[in-house]
């Protein structure tokens, strides 16, 4: 059975999310969007672009990391704790090609009051894997919404 999610942990994902994107230079500039937040949850996309690929022509590796790396920072920080990753793996399934919208789908697997494991899975438009991506996060001391960056 699917669990809902509370109202006021959904808006305070949200409100995580907001502050995160203000200073989030990357993600403008690559065209990650935010399609979907819950508490533990984040769903980003990206177009892929002819200054993103590699010399082979397809969607540079890097690319594909960083979305998926968004998506597990956008995840493991939309409770109000401040994370960083601490280590992260990925594997590539296939790849990417110019044009090809992907959607990372980051999801908490564990998180103790320091720890957490988060799995996020790249797919195309079409639902075909491009990539998985597990990351390691650790819990810094303060929260993503502090009094110097209020909304």
């Amino acid at each position: 059975m699917e669990q809902k999610t509370n109202t006021a942990e959904q808006k305070l994902a949200e409100d995580c999310a907001d502050v995160m994107a203000l200073h989030d230079a990357v993600s403008l500039s690559l065209g990650i969007k935010i399609e979907s937040l819950a508490p533990g949850k984040a769903v980003l996309s990206m177009q892929v672009r002819e200054d993103m690929l590699n010399g082979h022509g397809i969607c540079h590796g890097g690319m594909i990391f960083t979305l998926a790396d968004t998506a597990f920072a956008y995840a493991c920080n939309s409770e109000n704790q401040a994370a960083v990753a601490s280590g992260c793996s990925i594997d590539f399934l296939r790849p990417g090609a110019k044009g090809e919208r992907l959607i990372a789908t980051a999801e908490k697997h564990y998180q103790s009051r320091r720890t957490g494991l988060y799995d996020v899975s790249v797919c195309n438009q079409d639902n075909e894997v491009l990539a998985q991506f597990r990351g390691r996060a650790f819990r810094i001391n303060r929260t993503v919404i502090s009094e110097e960056n209020e909304l």
